[in-house]
């Protein structure tokens, strides 16, 4: 074995070259430093000169490329490298100079194989794509995908133009457009590796790859499972028309037009499929250099780079957190189920939930049961592991085997009398560092505190629904709340894999705050004669997941009806929900939950297709007309939103505008292109929205009033970035 080092030591070897006696060289792959691989800029003349070098050497008769990162192969590029191009056309050049290292090695006289452990993404796919072979580990770790989509961009070191020709466009497009990442055995099957093996095997296995295809031209590519449907439309021009048609539609459908990288992956698959490879190369890195520079993909990187900041910092800086060995979850409804599926399978904790009849724990054992016999079904999940996970989870109907829990997550009923008592349950059967945390959305974390012995021990930990999907975490720690508890509590909810952002104990906390003047807006305009379809549909098109009356719908009338007077009492009459609205309970409309709200469920509903109940205009005396346009009405109820964000970072409520963002986008689902209510205020400037918040004063009230923050900011010329 002969090990030569072709890259200057500056780089401190992230490249090395290590020849096998029977013919095949490693090159193997490891950035000193990082955790995970990333491709940059500053490796192109290196990489290209060991390429060049390889060809030159006689004695290499095949190559296998490898990562030095135990589980991870490529992570993608470098994000930092793509954020410094200041124009489009240096990010075109970076395209380019990927795509032609990745074309010198495509075309390499000698087989080439990937051998993939781990995270395979990007850049790191598109490496993997100008091999003649791939093959996968079938560890769990290991997936396939790109991800740029996400980020605002698109593949441009020549991924749009080979992932379609290895596994045909459809599924080519699946995976770009959606950024969905494939599993081993998916990629087998799609036809993107060769072969999926043990890791154990990996390097011999590619190894033997390379030796049988020596002097055979190429790497014989794994047939990939197409039905009679799949064939028809990828193998001939008509076919492909559709399905560019069709994913053109289904794009325009979802992003309402307000993300440009979906289309011009599309274009750059049909310019390089049914043109020529050389215009699709070329499509490729222009779309790229536009994309880098658009405002959407600076906001959706800026959203990275701070949940990457986010994942380092602790709850308070310094302190140590404990560590949790065991939990508990008093409450087995669909919250209790949800904070006990993540505990289990995510920090993989064992978890203890607490309820006070055995039915309670059946559907709190149900949730995890459903979503992991799910991918049990699916095959993402062999069946003793689902039963591995399940038996983590464990339950009672009293405090047995609380003795040694380190952290109890409380998800009973908004009461407070009742979490209170929970407290005092928790004291006696628990042991004195034994942290207590209240999933509640509303109830001042001091108030349920105010009863404890050790209220130092006390915290807030507010779940959105559902659990096991939504990222966000409001952690609350009232007055007395002690650093530990912080820390300690911080490393817990990143262990379940969720975002947490640290917020004052003050009513409505952080999210439910800035939300419900929203929501009353949304309602007022209703009130006013605006027509419900009308209202979710400017909201959907101005970026929001679904429209404010349907989420009313979908967390539930009676939820925002409890929580509207607390703000009230707190806040003032700025937080008034409508009157008219306690028709709807009179009702019995509580929304989805009850099968009765504003849209029609259950049999009354036509399938795939959401339907305003005609008869809640009767119930509220309203003849819906619509006056305003979209815009109208997307600013009224986002400038509410805005408006109670700057005050909230104003008294303290959020730690800093990052977090505000990252808590406005991951909690209520605020347009991740348009960076978060910080960064929006940012971009339309705070002087224009105080301008027209003072207008809509002098035409509709006071509840539009411009807080001081804004007004200040607007009067200095600031920003919050």
């Amino acid at each position: 074995m002969i090990i030569d080092m072709n890259v200057d030591e500056k780089q401190k070897n992230a490249f090395t070259l290590i020849r096998q006696e029977n013919g095949i060289a490693h090159l193997v792959m490891d950035v000193v430093g990082d955790s995970m691989n990333t491709l940059k800029a500053k490796f192109g003349e290196q990489i290209s000169q060991i390429l060049k070098d390889i060809s030159d050497d006689q004695s290499i008769t095949g190559l296998v490329i490898i990562s030095g990162k135990k589980n991870s192969f490529v992570a993608g590029a470098d994000i930092n490298m793509i954020a410094g191009c200041k124009t489009a056309e240096e990010a075109m050049a970076l395209s380019r100079q990927g795509q032609m290292i990745f074309s010198q090695l495509e075309n390499m006289h000698i087989p080439v194989v990937a051998a993939i452990n781990g995270p395979c993404l990007g850049g790191g796919l598109e490496l993997a794509l100008a091999c003649h072979g791939r093959v996968c580990s079938d560890s769990i770790t290991t997936s396939l995908g790109m991800p740029e989509v996400q980020l605002g961009l698109l593949p441009g070191g020549g991924g749009t133009q080979r992932l379609p020709k290895l596994i045909g466009v459809q599924k080519a497009l699946d995976m770009m457009l959606t950024g969905k990442q494939l599993r081993a055995k998916q990629a087998f099957k799609a036809g993107l590796v060769n072969e999926v093996v043990p890791s154990s095997i990996l390097v011999a296995t590619a190894e033997q790859l390379a030796l049988i295809n020596i002097g055979s031209g190429g790497v014989k590519a794994n047939k990939r499972h197409q039905s009679f449907i799949d064939k028809l439309l990828d193998n001939n021009g008509i076919g492909r028309k559709l399905v560019y048609s069709q994913a053109r539609k289904s794009v325009l459908s979802k992003t309402k037009g307000n993300y440009p990288a979906p289309l011009k992956i599309i274009d750059c698959v049909q310019m390089g499929v049914e043109q020529t490879s050389a215009k699709g190369y070329q499509t490729e890195a222009n779309h790229f250099g536009q994309l880098v520079m658009s405002a959407e993909s600076e906001q959706l990187r800026g959203l990275f780079f701070a949940t990457t900041e986010m994942k380092k910092e602790q709850g308070v800086n310094g302190i140590e957190p404990f560590k949790v060995n065991k939990t508990a979850v008093l409450g087995g409804g669909l919250m209790g189920g949800g904070i006990a599926f993540v505990t289990a399978t995510k920090a993989k904790i064992p978890v203890r939930i607490k309820d006070i009849s055995q039915q309670g724990l059946s559907h709190a054992f149900n949730y995890s049961f459903e979503i992991l016999n799910n991918k049990v079904k699916r095959r993402f999940m062999r069946y003793s592991k689902m039963q591995q996970q399940l038996a983590m989870i464990t339950g009672t109907v009293d405090y047995q085997g609380f003795s040694d829990v380190d952290l109890v997550v409380e998800a009973v009923f908004e009461d407070l009398t009742l979490k209170q008592k929970m407290v005092n349950d928790i004291e006696e059967h628990c042991n004195e560092q034994t942290i207590f945390a209240s999933n509640t959305s509303s109830l001042p974390i001091g108030q349920i505190a105010a009863n404890a012995k050790r209220p130092e021990n006390i915290i807030g930990l507010h779940y959105f629904s559902p659990v096991d999907k939504m990222p966000l975490v409001e952690i609350i720690a009232h007055e007395k709340t002690s650093d530990q508890t912080i820390s300690t509590t911080v490393a817990f909810a990143k262990k379940q894999g969720k975002t947490p952002i640290v917020v004052k104990d003050t009513a409505g906390f952080y999210i439910n705050r800035i939300l419900a003047p929203y929501m009353n807006e949304a309602a007022m305009l209703l009130l006013s004669g605006e027509p419900i379809n009308h209202i979710d549909k400017a909201l959907v098109k101005f970026g929001f997941p679904v429209g404010p009356m349907q989420l009313i719908d979908e967390v539930g009338i009676d939820v925002g009806a409890k929580i509207g007077p607390i703000l009230e009492a707190e806040f003032g009459d700025r937080f008034a929900t409508p009157k008219a609205f306690d028709k709807l309970l009179s009702d019995g409309r509580l929304g989805k939950k009850a099968k009765k709200g504003f849209y029609l469920y259950g049999q009354q509903a036509k399938q795939g297709k959401k339907q305003v109940d005609e008869s809640i205009y009767t119930l509220l005396a309203l003849k819906p007309s619509s006056t305003l346009s979209d815009n109208a009405i997307a600013q009224r109820c986002v400038y509410m939103m805005l408006n109670e964000a700057a005050r909230c970072l104003d008294e303290g409520v959020v730690r800093n505008a990052r977090d505000g963002d990252v808590g406005t986008i991951f909690g209520i689902g605020f347009p991740p292109f348009l960076g978060g209510p910080f960064r929006y205020i940012d971009k339309v400037g705070a002087k224009k929205i105080v301008a027209q918040l003072t207008q809509w004063v002098n035409e509709h009230g006071q509840r539009y009033t411009p807080c001081d923050a804004l007004i200040n900011m607007a009067e200095q010329d600031k920003t919050y970035y």
